[in-house]
């Protein structure tokens, strides 16, 4: 049986009182580009700083690549990609500067990071604003850099949160083209997004979280079956939309009339 490129059992994370993440259990192949679904406060983004080593989980177990990971997991880090929430770029470097940073903090040869820079500054179009302070970049310009420096290393799993927030239409599309190549290269793509659409376009594999606990986790034709004759109105041949089999799953539909404002009803 192959083994999972990511694995947890039971995972938990508690900040005192509030129980952010329950006892998640899930597996991803290699190869698999992945999604995690959740509303916004669900346990999405805690549960990939403690995928990446950011958080200790308060219980169960983590795997990446077959191996047992921790925050001081040093081999199996440089063998990972994160775009994190926040970014977390150092403001005061400039984009040259700091892909060459990260390139020796994974320990690539200076020849190696170097041309790797520039080819990813050329793809990425920021060959052009080399000078410029990253703290003076765009949004849109921090995020292609934070997914330049998550990729200069070649990495085996690579973690996305929300890494086309901002990105023009343009850039997105070139972005999701190079991440579609790293999976037929054997990449493993774990992504979180509320962008449900690029989720149905790129994922095969999707897992939902609500309220710290998975609700769901399949492959989007399974989900799909699995909702399809709960949801209502809903027939046996019509092919349900990500969102919709998103919002029954969390317990909206998108079919039913919700709340109104008084003053716009």
């Amino acid at each position: 049986m192959e083994t999972p490129a990511i694995e947890t059992r039971g995972l938990t994370r508690r900040f005192g009182e509030l129980t952010a993440v329950c006892d998640v259990t899930l597996s991803v192949a290699p190869g698999q580009f992945f999604g995690f679904l959740g509303p916004n406060g669900a346990g999405k983004s805690t549960t990939i700083k403690m995928l990446t080593g950011l958080l200790e989980p308060s219980a169960g177990t983590i795997s990446i690549l077959g191996q047992p990971f921790s925050a001081s997991a040093l081999g199996l880090k440089q063998q990972i990609g994160v775009v994190p929430e926040g970014m977390a770029l150092m403001g005061r470097l400039t984009a040259p500067e700091y892909l060459r940073f990260v390139g020796r903090m994974y320990g690539l040869d200076r020849e190696t990071t170097n041309a790797r820079t520039e080819e990813l500054l050329e793809f990425m179009q920021l060959a052009g604003e080399r000078r410029k302070l990253i703290t003076d970049y765009s949004h849109g310009m921090q995020k292609k850099l934070a997914l330049a420096a998550a990729v200069i290393h070649a990495p085996k799993v690579l973690f996305l949160d929300e890494p086309f927030e901002g990105v023009d239409a343009i850039a997105a599309g070139m972005l999701k083209a190079m991440l579609q190549r790293m999976i037929q290269r054997g990449a493993t793509i774990f992504l979180t997004t509320h962008v449900l659409e690029i989720v149905e376009r790129l994922c095969s594999h999707v897992a939902i979280i609500h309220q710290g606990r998975l609700v769901a986790n399949g492959s989007i034709e399974e989900l799909r079956a699995g909702v399809a004759s709960t949801l209502p109105g809903a027939t046996g041949e019509e092919r349900l939309t990500l969102e919709e089999i998103f919002l029954s799953i969390v317990g909206a539909s998108s079919r039913e009339a919700g709340q109104e404002l008084s003053w716009l009803a």
